[in-house]
């Protein structure tokens, strides 16, 4: 089992910038990869949509509505991912979601999600 802990949510201006990390963490501290990474957003009455997906080590693949704005990047010696938000528009509002495929050293995985971040993004 592992879990995922977001963090770096906030209130900013259009315009501004945030940074949101997510960490993963093994019971055991036994994590050997991460395999599979991506950031999902939530706005109130939508479904929940992709942002930024980082899949096998290769390169970070965004939605349309971030490309050029959005950077997500990853310290494997940290097993963190980060997602840094820039040009920050009222629409970019919602609950931002990890979700990472986890790998441990005893060959099992474990799928997940984190608990979700507010972003809030005034006008």
């Amino acid at each position: 089992q592992a879990r995922l802990e977001e963090s770096g949510g906030g209130l900013v201006q259009a315009g501004g910038s945030l940074r949101l990390s997510c960490a993963a963490f093994g019971t055991s501290e036994n994590i050997r990869n991460i395999e599979e990474m991506a950031w999902y957003r939530q706005a109130p009455g939508k479904q929940r949509e992709l942002v930024a997906e980082i899949v096998s080590g290769a390169a970070p693949n965004y939605a349309d509505s971030v490309k050029g704005r959005f950077t997500m990047s990853r310290d494997n010696t940290k097993n963190t991912m980060y997602l840094q938000m820039n040009n920050l528009k009222p629409e970019d509002t919602a609950i931002y979601y990890c979700n990472a495929l986890v790998f441990f050293w005893d060959s099992s995985s474990w799928h997940g999600w984190g608990q979700g971040t507010q972003v809030d993004v005034s006008s």
